[in-house]
């Protein structure tokens, strides 16, 4: 008996590893500590991120596409920010989902997610008990779809803050420097966009860093923007330390 359950727990361990691996390689992770536990960061690629926390799971933006669903931990809590392909993926959700799984998305994914709870800009709900989840806006003002036609228009998608305890995690979601970025100044540890067209250039993400001033930045949603030379602009901005991590 005991050998067999030495093996079910390798066959469990060795199903972690797989799932957190893509083409052979292990994601990359980092721990954070908060005043109300350690918050460890998988980078699953592009946009999805998972949360683990006092025995809980969080999912943002799963994809197929970034990794196998089926073979990670299931989420307590997925959070979608906007509708779009690379960030509302049902197959994924439903992968990573238990029957208690609560899912909560923008009001368009939302529609495309049975059961889903749907949040608006300026809304705050708390989730897995004690954990404040806060929609913030994430919109375009510069780069366009064709004139007048943003890829993210204002309104639409969201990008979140997690408050574990006093400490503010910020996943800006798909967005610009935009101006209700100031209003989240100081926030702990921040996920920002860096992917033309559709997100922000350089300038932009300097730009946010300095109003944000997260003790910790990580640039994700990357594809073509060079890292080195994201990492270069943003080693002076005052208290912010950039850590770059694979996100393809």
């Amino acid at each position: 008996m005991r050998k067999i359950l030495i093996l079910v727990g390798m066959a469990a361990v060795l199903l972690l590893i797989l799932g957190l691996t893509r083409c052979g390689r292990k994601k990359p992770a980092d721990t954070i500590k908060t005043d109300a536990g350690k918050v460890t960061v998988t980078f699953l690629g592009h946009a999805s991120l998972m949360f683990q926390w006092n025995g809980k799971v969080i999912d943002i933006d799963p994809c197929s596409e970034q990794a196998d669903y089926t073979r990670l931990p299931k989420a307590d809590l997925v959070l979608v920010t906007h509708e779009h392909p690379d960030h509302l993926d049902p197959d994924a959700v439903k992968a990573v989902s238990k029957p208690e799984t609560v899912v909560a998305a923008s009001a368009l994914a939302a529609a495309k997610l049975p059961g889903a709870v749907s949040l608006r800009n300026g809304d705050s709900r708390k989730f897995l008990g004690q954990l404040r989840v806060d929609a913030v806006p994430a919109y375009n003002i510069v780069h366009m779809r064709s004139p007048g036609h943003p890829f993210h228009p204002k309104g639409v998608g969201n990008g979140y803050v997690l408050h574990f305890g006093s400490t503010r995690f910020y996943v800006a979601g798909d967005t610009e420097d935009i101006p209700e970025m100031s209003a989240l100044a100081d926030v702990d540890v921040a996920f920002l966009p860096v992917d033309l067209p559709y997100t922000m250039d350089i300038d932009m993400l300097d730009h946010a860093a300095n109003m944000l001033r997260p003790k910790i930045l990580y640039p994700y949603h990357t594809t073509d923007t060079v890292m080195r030379a994201v990492a270069s602009r943003l080693k002076d901005v005052p208290g912010v330390q950039t850590r770059i991590r694979p996100m393809k």
